[in-house]
């Protein structure tokens, strides 16, 4: 998929969720870990430990990694993603990936390429378990952050985890994208979404059943402005893009997955009232950045760093990844 995974852009939304942390507490914050679960999004590195990235990967090959790391790390990214500018601002170390395993007091992160909301049951039971190809999804993730804490915490874990900001998502994005991928109309994959906001507020019960008090759950993107969308749905009818140049119906479905998680998470607050459950809309976030992209230091919104789509895409050949400047880094 699609990922704001370019350097500025992912230091603008790193900062959307260090202003919810602040507005959440009303002053400033410091947090003894970071425990981050998701996708691309925020995955470090969980397909790259134990022997390196594998060679299918290409997240695991250059240019990725190149601007900050000077390496492929695992990252969707040229540099770093979101989450490692929230523990660079809190004065943490960057998340190491879970499956690294170590000295993870700090925190640590789940998320991995790939990952989805629904279990591989649930895609098996809608004939698309062949479009899921690895095997962390929410549930999984969450067992593998529960498989962490005795070594982390100990007996201590309530007041540690009190302690601790936890980052749930996007999740979401990858559920639609197998099922518009492999040509599910639109109409189902709408009826999909009840299923996937229950089944990602259900994890958040865990976590905060865990001990969590400090959560910031992401909306996801808006879909229709993927430069991969944008080629595979393209059509020669203007009505069907907005006045960025996305299409309409693909981020009408964004909208309403983010509309109905709003409302849950509402009703999240009021079962728990001692937890703040922050929404993080970058839904909205990344439309200004596609309208206005010089206002955040970039150069292109809808065009891509990697690969082909969109309005054609950055050509790392004659810029450099250096010179790049897009919203988004891959398609």
């Amino acid at each position: 998929m699609a990922t704001t995974g370019g350097g500025k852009a992912a230091l603008v939304l790193g900062r959307l969720l260090l202003l919810l942390c602040v507005l959440g507490h009303g002053a400033a914050q410091r947090y003894n870990a970071i425990w981050s679960f998701g996708d691309s999004i925020s995955d470090t590195g969980n397909l790259c430990v134990g022997g390196g990235c594998p060679s299918w990967l290409t997240t695991g090959q250059p240019p990725y990694g190149e601007t900050f790391f000077g390496r492929p790390t695992g990252r969707c990214s040229d540099g770093r993603v979101i989450v490692d500018f929230l523990a660079e601002h809190f004065g943490l170390p960057l998340l190491p990936a879970s499956k690294a395993g170590g000295d993870l007091k700090k925190g640590a992160n789940m998320a991995i390429i790939g990952a989805t909301t629904m279990d591989f049951d649930f895609f098996k039971s809608i004939g698309l378990s062949d479009k899921i190809w690895n095997n962390g999804p929410l549930d999984t993730q969450i067992q593998w952050f529960r498989q962490l804490l005795p070594s982390v915490c100990g007996k201590d874990c309530k007041n540690y985890l009190s302690k601790s900001l936890f980052v749930v998502g996007e999740f979401g994005g990858n559920d639609y994208n197998a099922a518009l991928f492999s040509g599910r109309s639109m109409a189902e994959v709408r009826g999909y979404v009840p299923m996937v906001v229950s089944k990602l507020v259900r994890g958040l019960e865990a976590i905060v059943r865990s001990g969590a008090v400090d959560v910031v759950v992401p909306g996801v993107l808006p879909i229709g402005c993927f430069p991969i969308y944008l080629t595979l749905y393209g059509t020669s009818n203007a009505a069907d893009y907005d006045r960025d140049g996305c299409l309409r119906a693909y981020n009408g479905l964004s909208s309403y997955h983010n509309a109905l998680l709003r409302r849950s998470l509402s009703g999240l607050r009021r079962t728990y009232p001692h937890a703040r459950i922050m929404y993080a809309d970058f839904y909205t976030q990344v439309t200004h950045m596609i309208r206005a992209p010089h206002n955040f230091g970039l150069k292109y919104g809808l065009k891509v760093c990697c690969g082909a789509g969109g309005q054609g895409h950055c050509s790392i050949g004659e810029e450099g990844v250096a010179g790049v400047s897009a919203v988004w880094w891959e398609q």
